[in-house]
């Protein structure tokens, strides 16, 4: 294992994910779980999420698409939160979205659309941005 990668891993997961998700996830690990646990943070979050090629913000918008293609709405759900805290806005988010779902059909978009009105939802109270609307013909 490579300590300095896995330190970075483990800075970086708390600083996107919150200090109370990552204890929680460590807490959780047993003897079985334990060895992902440290994949993740040393490869996924070290390795892949500390090199310096992409901004956190792109990172994300990636994993966004990514993820809503896959169909894990758990993981998305809490990469919708991690990409919020990276400075992605709530309409990118709904680019990113009408994007998937065009390559990876509207079921995709049904339930990426749906995690994301989840997370929205249980985010602090803003103002609402409103979508243009269309034009008549």
């Amino acid at each position: 294992m490579d300590a300095e990668r896995y330190e970075r891993g483990v800075r970086l997961r708390r600083e996107i994910f919150g200090e109370a998700y990552v204890d929680q996830q460590m807490r959780l690990a047993d003897a079985y779980t334990r060895p992902w646990q440290d994949y993740v943070h040393e490869f996924v979050w070290g390795g892949i999420w500390g090199r310096p090629g992409l901004s956190r913000k792109t990172r994300s918008l990636l994993n966004l698409a990514m993820l809503a293609v896959l169909n894990t709405p758990h993981e998305l759900k809490l990469h919708i939160r991690g990409a919020l805290v990276n400075g992605v806005t709530r309409e990118e988010i709904v680019e990113v979205f009408l994007q998937a779902a065009m390559y990876g059909g509207a079921p995709i978009g049904v339930q990426a659309f749906a995690a994301m009105r989840e997370v929205f939802a249980e985010q602090a109270p803003r103002k609402q941005s409103r979508a243009p609307r269309r034009r008549k013909r």
